[in-house]
């Protein structure tokens, strides 16, 4: 009743070369003797109109479309292939597998037969034969007189290597840059629809079209990326298909990393800092400091960065900057050093940059030495200075505290002979100690070696450098001086205790011939006393005391007993006024006699 609608998608063979190709012989033996030449599959394709049986069954061959009466009962659906090994047919509705039932069968020719074919029948049917050398698809449609049908695919095509790739509308396809995208739209209807095609809503000139109807976009590039849409419209309506095309950079390496730039701006510049490489960059940092490393990576989609420690998953203390472009290491130790990398990952590939971490230690240094001692002879030494020392630069010595310490050695140095040069022995005693007197050296020219040998030279030989020393000197200049002392005078004073009584006398400095001269000349000799405590006669004074007199009483409390005391000279015993004696303690003249208790009588 309706005519069949033409092929307008151009399915061409489909055929993909499997991995064993190279692994079969040329031939394969049938079993009779003869070879027969092996060879892909291939589907026969007929493009005759279909047959129609009888009003209620349709058979056709690949390469057609059916179109579905009220009144049709059965369809079959022929797939004949050839290859050598003999190919293995299965069958595809719509990209999926044909799950047979009892409506769906598939016949023993590999024909699929649908028994009353219903609305949800309708759709592209795709016979697959494949064999070790390869396959071969071919689909015919399966259709209502009505609004068009399109072959949609729902599947994800990722392309990273291949400079072509086809795919079905409806289909993700995710390609590099550079590449040829190839989107069918194969349509099937009655009337025949018109295919109309979009990008991100806007119609395409036909310039991009093949002459099947399919969309080649050529030499593919980020600007190329959007939503591809196929319209296939009729009298009947219409229905449209999309595919995402999205392009694909692998990751690659950037020159410079702007986030780390801005980082060091914010927490200071003096922060060390290193960019990864693909070939692997180095750094020296310090024990216990922080360390910002750069993953300077670029790609489409922004591809995910990971970090490794010596190929491993970070086990440090660390934090995760610029959505992963920037790793912060904090606390340095020992054990980090090594090599650190970032991953970069994304659909089109992958990148591996690294660097590589070396810990300063803090270490003794003996390197720096002291002046020699000697410009020449056999014992000049120079001596070890020892220092902590980080990167070459001095620093605490608490730091090395830790660290053992190199044994010190002294290092002789400039062990050569001497030139010639004087040498004295100490001056003598001075001949006189006041006066002036003459004090002699001895002046030798010599020379000392490098063995530690003095050698007599002549004293030419000294003269040359400087002049000779003086062998004799003036000493002991200043005059012959002593203290010279008057009598003492008369001894003056109140007598109020033993020699408080003053006298006083001259002292002065003169010279051996009787010259009065500065006291400060003779401030070098014991200088005589000019002030002493005197005796006078008034003070030979004591008390002088009598016997006790008998006690008043043989016993009780009672009892007392008194004696005489006066003050007397002690050279003529005569009594003075008692004042005189005052400067000494005056003994009692009374005390208690006889005080023990007296006995009752009976």
């Amino acid at each position: 009743e309706y005519p069949f609608h033409k092929h307008v998608s151009g399915f061409a063979s489909s055929l993909r070369t499997s991995s064993a190709e190279a692994l079969l012989p040329a031939s394969v033996d049938l079993g009779n003797g003869s070879r027969r030449p092996a060879r892909k599959p291939a589907i026969l394709r007929k493009i005759s109109a279909a047959q129609q049986l009888s009003a209620s069954e349709v058979v056709t061959h690949l390469g057609q479309t059916v179109v579905l009466a009220s009144g049709t009962l059965s369809v079959l659906l022929h797939c004949e292939a050839v290859g050598n090994p003999k190919p293995t047919i299965s069958w595809a509705k719509n990209g999926e597998e044909v799950k047979y039932n009892e409506r769906l069968l598939l016949q023993p020719d590999d024909s699929l037969q649908i028994l009353a074919p219903v609305e949800a029948d309708v759709g592209f049917y795709a016979c697959n034969a494949s064999n070790a050398l390869g396959s071969d698809s071919v689909s015919i449609a399966v259709t209502l007189a009505g609004k068009p049908l399109i072959k949609a695919s729902r599947a994800t095509v990722i392309n990273t290597e291949l400079p072509a790739v086809t795919v079905d509308i409806g289909s993700t396809v995710k390609t590099i840059k550079r590449a040829n995208v190839t989107i069918s739209c194969q349509v099937a209807g009655v009337p025949e629809a018109e295919v109309t095609w979009f990008k991100n809503r806007v119609k395409l000139f036909s310039a991009h079209h093949l002459h099947d109807g399919s969309l080649l976009i050529a030499n593919v590039s980020l600007a190329d990326q959007g939503l591809y849409s196929c319209k296939a419209a009729n009298p009947r309506g219409e229905v449209t298909e999309s595919t995402q095309l999205l392009v694909l950079e692998p990751p690659q390496a950037l020159p410079h990393l702007e986030d780390l730039t801005a980082v060091l701006s914010t927490a200071g510049t003096t922060l060390p800092s290193v960019l990864t490489s693909p070939s692997g960059t180095k750094m020296t940092v310090s024990p216990g400091s922080s360390v910002f490393i750069g993953c300077a990576v670029g790609g489409h989609p922004a591809p995910n960065i990971t970090w490794l420690f010596a190929g491993e998953p970070l086990n440090l203390q660390h934090r995760i900057l610029a959505a992963g472009h920037i790793l912060q290491v904090l606390n340095i130790s020992d054990a980090l050093e090594g090599e650190i990398s970032c991953l970069a990952e994304n659909e089109a590939g992958s990148l591996i940059q690294k660097t590589s971490l070396a810990i300063q230690e803090y270490r003794w240094s003996a390197e720096k030495l002291t002046a020699c001692s000697a410009s020449c002879g056999h014992r000049g030494v120079q001596l070890p200075q020892l220092r902590c020392l980080l990167d070459g630069t001095e620093v605490n010595a608490s730091h090395c505290k830790e660290k053992p310490k190199p044994v010190l050695q002294p290092i002789p140095c400039n062990r050569r002979d001497c030139p010639s040069r004087w040498m004295v022995t100490s001056w003598s005693s001075c001949t006189r100690s006041c006066g002036g007197g003459v004090q002699t050296r001895r002046v030798t020219c010599q020379r000392l070696t490098a063995k530690g040998n003095s050698v007599p030279m002549p004293n030419d030989a000294c003269a040359q450098g400087s002049k000779h020393p003086v062998d004799t000197q003036n000493c002991n200049r200043q005059p012959c001086v002593e203290w010279m002392a008057s009598s003492w005078g008369q001894c003056n004073g109140p007598c109020i205790g033993p020699r408080l009584a003053v006298q006083h006398r001259q002292v002065f400095c003169k010279t051996k011939d009787g010259t009065l001269v500065s006291s400060d000349q003779c401030s070098a000799l014991p200088r005589p006393l000019s002030t002493q405590n005197c005796w006078t006669d008034v003070c030979g004074v004591h008390w002088r005391v009598s016997l006790w007199t008998v006690c008043t009483a043989t016993c009780g409390n009672y009892g007392f007993q008194s004696r005489r005391v006066e003050c007397v000279h002690i050279h003529t015993n005569k009594p003075v006024l008692e004042h005189y004696c005052s400067w000494r303690p005056r003994p009692a003249n009374w005390q208690r006699c006889n005080i023990a208790p007296c006995e009752n009588s009976t």
